[in-house]
């Protein structure tokens, strides 16, 4: 079988530059003929098969644009080995590695939400509907979406956040959630001369009186700090079906109740206060008094 290369050797001569334009020219053939037919039909191929997937606009663009990357590889290296440029599969692998060390930097936080939206996929740690706080306490909400890039929290005031996913992993996430149940804890201070008893009694009472509170698990009060200025009683109690309304009305309506059965029965809310010490010493002051009747 004879080779095309050497004939169109024969044909523009013996010098190198006749090599360099034949090369080129396999080059650019077979690089446009497996890059034009790769775009006709995987792209095409993989754009229906992500439709059946049922994926979003925002999850298909990113992997097609991917499908469109791995053609043009593919192009590229086939290129090399057709124009002799070397042995093709030293061509693939030195392309393959140059791309990967360029992905790599470009990409290196997007690769490690992915990795952590992994994590979350197969740890669990929370899930659609839960309420979420992360960040120290900095940050809460409710999960609305959870993508293998970023995690989508609807925060009580009606933000949507988008967080990286590697922002959830990092660090410690509370989920306060517990099954259908959310525990809400307030802490109430009193006064130290008010009646600690009383003040629990009052808590409590006013948990059990809302519709929305359970009564399995029961309200509960402990004494868990004694500040500069206040008594620190921490209530906590269950609702049902937590969503961000029941959440703040309950917790609202439950505060609300507490604070006038205090004002009804004498049980102060101190607020913070300092007491300043020091003086302040005049020395001279005959002299002063001198100088300005002088004046």
């Amino acid at each position: 079988m004879v080779e095309p290369l050497p004939i169109l050797e024969r044909l523009l001569g013996d010098s190198g530059y006749a090599i360099a334009v034949t090369q080129a020219l396999y080059f650019l053939v077979s690089f446009l003929a497996v890059y034009l037919v790769g775009r006709a039909t995987l792209v095409p191929l993989a754009g229906r098969f992500l439709d059946r997937r049922d994926l979003d606009r925002h999850a298909k663009t990113p992997l097609l644009k991917l499908t469109k990357f791995g053609v043009l590889f593919v192009a590229i290296s086939v290129a090399f080995g057709f124009a002799d440029y070397g042995n093709f599969l030293t061509s693939l692998a030195t392309i393959a590695a140059a791309a990967t060390l360029a992905i790599g930097f470009a990409m290196q936080d997007v690769i490690k939400n992915f990795v952590s939206g992994v994590f979350i996929y197969t740890d669990k740690p929370f899930k659609i509907g839960d309420w979420i706080e992360w960040d120290g306490g900095s940050y809460s909400g409710i999960v609305e979406d959870i993508g293998l890039r970023v995690t989508r929290v609807r925060t009580f005031d009606n933000e949507l956040l988008t967080v990286p996913n590697s922002a959830l992993t990092d660090g410690v996430i509370k989920n306060p959630v517990e099954g259908d149940r959310l525990r809400l804890k307030f802490l109430f201070g009193i006064g130290y001369d008010d009646d600690i008893d009383r003040a629990t009694e009052i808590i409590v009472e006013e948990a059990e009186a809302h519709p929305d509170v359970l009564d399995d698990p029961a309200p509960s009060v402990r004494l868990t700090e004694l500040g500069d200025s206040s008594v620190g009683l921490q209530s906590r109690i269950w609702i049902a079906n937590p969503s961000r309304s029941d959440y703040v009305k309950t917790r609202g309506e439950y505060v609300t109740a507490v604070k006038e059965r205090f004002d009804e029965e004498d049980i102060d809310i101190p607020y913070p206060n300092q007491t300043l010490g020091g003086g302040l010493e005049l020395t001279n002051v005959e002299r002063m008094v001198e100088a300005t009747g002088d004046d």
